[in-house]
């Protein structure tokens, strides 16, 4: 959805209302390299009188500085209820740049989003991407390795996911196997029969996992309509006491 508002009020409300920003993509995988770009997410909450209005705020703001994304509260929040795996990785990474109450409040509904539907998401991505590796390798004759290193480590994160109930991104022991497939020294084979691999270690976890079948959408929903309330309320001025009632 494009910014009805104009890209300049995007940007104001990413400067003046984001609530939550980390870094994400490789830095936050632990498969950073001098390469790497910076890849920036972040949350912002439009105020709720921007709503009353025809043109409505966007859902979404690309910028303003490189490599910056970010999603307006509510449409987060519906993403990782859905478990959306791009979403549902910020609220876990290990860089964060800026957090205020709202973003700590959000941070504390981190278990609240993740569920059952996280693998479909999660395993849906992978298939997509596989696709899109596999068109390449028809075309060009290979793949772009550093795509095939993100599938792999999605389904690893997947996989932990519900072995555990926990959503980690770092990419920890797989690391130096991981760079080793971006860096194209592993063959395509090897990374299908890794990925097939993948996919029936996640068969097995999703038989036993603690992972509850829907979020907890009742806990979030009453988040954010307590923000969207403060916000739609505005301060009020200080008192002042009246000279007309002095001694």
């Amino acid at each position: 959805m494009r910014d009805s508002l104009g890209d300049d009020v995007g940007h104001e409300l990413v400067r003046d209302h984001t609530v939550y920003a980390c870094v994400m993509g490789s830095r936050a995988f632990g498969l950073a390299t001098d390469a790497s770009d910076t890849d920036r997410r972040g949350v912002f909450v439009a105020p709720t009188p921007l709503f009353w209005r025809l043109d409505k705020p966007p859902t979404h703001v690309t910028g303003p500085r490189d490599e910056q994304f970010s999603w307006e509260l509510e449409r987060f929040c519906v993403l990782a209820l859905r478990g959306n795996p791009n979403v549902l990785e910020c609220l876990h990474s290990p860089i964060v740049e800026h957090v205020d109450a709202t973003g700590r409040e959000l941070l504390d509904l981190r278990g609240a989003f993740l569920s059952r539907r996280a693998e479909a998401s999660f395993r849906g991505y992978a298939a997509q991407q596989l696709g899109k590796l596999e068109a390449d390798l028809r075309t060009h004759g290979r793949p772009r390795w550093k795509h095939a290193m993100h599938l792999l480590r999605l389904l690893l994160s997947c996989r932990d996911l519900l072995r555990t109930g926990r959503l980690g991104i770092d990419a920890g022991e797989h690391r130096d196997r991981l760079l080793a497939v971006k860096r194209g020294e592993l063959g395509w084979d090897e990374i299908r029969a890794w990925t097939r691999t993948l996919h029936e270690e996640i068969d097995a976890a999703s038989s036993r996992t603690p992972l509850p079948p829907e979020p907890d959408r009742t806990r979030v929903e009453d988040f954010l309509i307590r923000v969207r309330g403060t916000s739609a309320v505005p301060a009020l001025p200080p008192l002042v006491p009246d000279a007309s009632h002095s001694s």
